[in-house]
């Protein structure tokens, strides 16, 4: 940095991050030489804020990463984090301060925000530097993130595409074969205008003409896995995921006679889905030349093991039985059921 370059900061929670946030970073960095983009953060406080708009806690690692995503193309633009330990009500300015001088150690000309009300603060701990508001009445992005944390999905316009991931509501549609999951995942993505992850083992077995190793049942939870995070992305507000990994080890324990991976369980410590819509296997069993359980007391049975092996895991699933549109009159109501705060 040369001798007299203009430093500035714009510090915040970004709790979360909007495109309120995003403009006013690209604005604040086009006024200064060095622009220092600073997340203040703390568990305790942030805690506090998610737990009060019913929203699960979002972690400072997140955040960062979509700062990092929101400056990439921002040349003179830095991330910084401060983190200090005080609540939303308690919140100390002049040590904070003290601690976002000494992280940022150069000499501050300009301080960012878009709140007019932070000037006292400002003067009092920034005392060289200059208090530029931007867009104080925020005509450019009616937004703040406190009406983000109350209903994400009503202002999920407002969210960045690497910020939607986060709150997007993922469904896994699970069961044993030929109990209609690809069906439900198709319908429900499709009513719903968003993406459907599909069965990947299925890709397998027609590869391999129903030859698979046991090794290939690991390959298939991974990239099952790896699948549905690049599907998040792309995603409006849900996203439809057909079977995952607990269905992957069952079906290996059906292959090779009680073999089990610790990959695979892994990976099932790793999903995290808002809904599981367990369906029952009460529609006609479809021989597709892979099935190979098709007798209603080997369906009955094999039913039974697979809602024991979720139970085992402590993993929540709502049945889904009757016919095809039953089924799918059932899993909206659930799924509406979530955006409510009905289903846990």
């Amino acid at each position: 940095m040369a001798k007299n370059d203009i430093v500035g900061f714009i510090g915040g929670k970004f709790l979360p991050l909007h495109l309120g946030h995003v403009h006013a970073i690209s604005s604040a960095a086009r006024k200064v030489d060095e622009l220092y983009v600073v997340l203040t953060s703390s568990k305790k406080r942030d805690r506090e804020l998610c737990k009060r708009d019913r929203i699960k806690y979002i972690p400072a690692d997140i955040r960062l990463s979509w700062i990092g995503a929101a400056i990439k193309d921002i040349k003179n633009a830095k991330v910084i984090h401060v983190e200090d330990e005080w609540g939303d009500k308690d919140y100390d300015w002049n040590k904070g301060a003290r601690m976002i001088k000494r992280a940022i150690g150069k000499q501050i000309d300009f301080v960012f925000s878009s709140e007019t009300k932070y000037e006292k603060h400002f003067s009092k701990n920034y005392p060289e530097a200059k208090h530029k508001v931007l867009d104080s009445e925020r005509k450019r992005f009616r937004i703040s993130a406190t009406q983000i944390r109350k209903d994400p999905y009503r202002n999920w316009s407002m969210l960045p595409e690497y910020v939607r991931p986060f709150f997007t509501k993922k469904i896994a549609i699970v069961g044993t074969e030929s109990c209609g999951k690809t069906t439900l995942a198709k319908k429900l993505a499709k009513f719903y205008n968003t993406n459907f992850v599909p069965e990947i083992g299925r890709d397998y077995c027609n590869r391999y003409s129903n030859q698979l190793t046991p090794q290939m049942f690991g390959h298939i939870a991974m990239e099952h896995y790896l699948l549905q995070i690049r599907a998040s992305e792309k995603s409006n507000k849900l996203l439809f995921i057909d079977s995952e990994a607990v269905i992957t080890q069952y079906y290996l324990d059906m292959y090779f006679n009680g073999n089990k991976s610790p990959l695979i369980e892994e990976i099932i410590k790793l999903q995290d889905y808002d809904l599981v819509l367990f369906l029952e296997p009460d529609v006609k069993w479809v021989d597709d030349g892979l099935r190979f359980a098709g007798d209603d007391e080997t369906r009955i049975k094999n039913n039974g093991k697979l809602k024991k092996m979720f139970d085992e895991r402590n993993i929540h699933y709502k049945t889904i039985d009757g016919d095809y549109s039953e089924r799918f009159l059932k899993a909206r109501k659930h799924i509406d059921g979530l955006f409510r705060g009905e289903e846990k």
